[in-house]
């Protein structure tokens, strides 16, 4: 596995960019440790495979391409989830999903304090995973993505904030009514599933 991933960098290095213009800390060497991750989140925000794929591949052109503007030193990780974001929202799903999921009244929203181990967590971690996944799927993208990249990809709300492109604060309250969705639709499972 480690020969194969060694061969897909040099495949990306040769493909993309000669190596003699990469800087001393060289995109592959930020880039292709979260390569997995991204492909999961694209995939949870297309809802497609193939779509995921493209997503993630016109992520990983741009942010090379852009890798010049990236200073050293800052958070690599939130800087290439926002590029995976921003792209997905000009994407023609993206546009669709953006158009159609309105979230109203955030900033006036109570902001509530982090917790270690939230219910969402603990849900996510030992139920049915396909109950969350179907319940994950019925969010609408706003929440569904702040809830994957704090639950999921553990990002701080700092970092979120920062693949977001929107206040801390909206960061907390989207994050609040994502796991009020996520609860609801997880209830609304389980009472069609007793029903049947």
């Amino acid at each position: 596995m480690e020969d194969g991933n060694k061969k897909l960098r040099r495949w990306f290095t040769l493909v993309c960019m000669p190596e003699e213009s990469l800087p001393p800390e060289s995109f592959e060497e930020l880039a292709m440790p979260h390569f997995d991750r991204l492909y999961n989140f694209a995939c949870w925000l297309t809802q497609d495979r193939q779509e995921a794929e493209d997503l993630v591949q016109e992520t990983y052109v741009k942010a090379l391409k852009g890798f010049s503007s990236f200073q050293a030193g800052t958070n690599f990780r939130a800087w290439i989830y926002k590029i995976l974001r921003n792209t997905f929202l000009t994407s023609r799903t993206g546009l669709k999903v953006a158009a159609t999921v309105p979230i109203d009244g955030e900033e006036g929203d109570e902001v509530l304090p982090a917790a270690t181990e939230t219910p969402e967590s603990l849900l996510l971690q030992r139920s049915d995973g396909q109950l969350v996944q179907q319940a994950l799927e019925r969010l609408p993208v706003p929440h569904r993505e702040v809830l994957l990249l704090c639950e999921v990809e553990e990002m701080s709300y700092q970092e979120i904030s920062a693949a977001l492109a929107i206040p801390m604060g909206t960061v907390m309250s989207r994050l609040s009514r994502a796991r009020q969705a996520l609860r609801a639709a997880v209830q609304k499972i389980q009472g069609a599933g007793a029903k049947a």
